[in-house]
């Protein structure tokens, strides 16, 4: 069972950072489907650590776009990006040391997390990337 159904809403008319939101989508469903399904800590920590590595990569390609087109919310937006990696970089390690499981708490937060940045923030830099002909 999907937590995250990807709609076109999401979308900021940027093929790149599109594919890029789908694929976190996908990321967070596998991490549920582990916990729903009992999976192993280490099939559950391989999702963990593949999902904290995509997400760097992709606020990177964010931020580049930022700074190529000198988008005036950079810093805040970078700021975010900078608390959420450090929350799930935190997460990851309580779960390696045995001291935070998978949970329906921590579910939600992905969840939420993700969908309310794409919805707020970064919908927030679609126009602006589109007006500099980023598609």
């Amino acid at each position: 069972m999907a937590l995250i159904t990807w709609s076109d809403k999401y979308s900021m008319n940027i093929k790149e950072i599109d594919g890029q939101h789908q694929q976190l989508v996908k990321m967070i469903n596998e991490l549920h489907d582990a916990m729903l399904n009992a999976k192993s800590k280490q099939i559950t920590l391989d999702i963990i650590t593949k999902m904290a590595e995509y997400t760097q990569k992709h606020f990177t390609t964010e931020e580049n776009y930022m700074k190529q087109y000198g988008y005036p919310q950079y810093a805040a937006h970078k700021k975010e990006h900078e608390k959420f990696i450090e929350q799930v970089g935190n997460f990851k390690k309580d779960y390696e040391n045995g001291k935070a499981g998978l949970s329906y708490e921590l579910m939600n937060f992905l969840k939420d997390w993700l969908v309310n940045h794409i919805e707020s923030t970064d919908k927030k830099y679609a126009p602006f990337f589109n007006s500099k002909g980023l598609n």
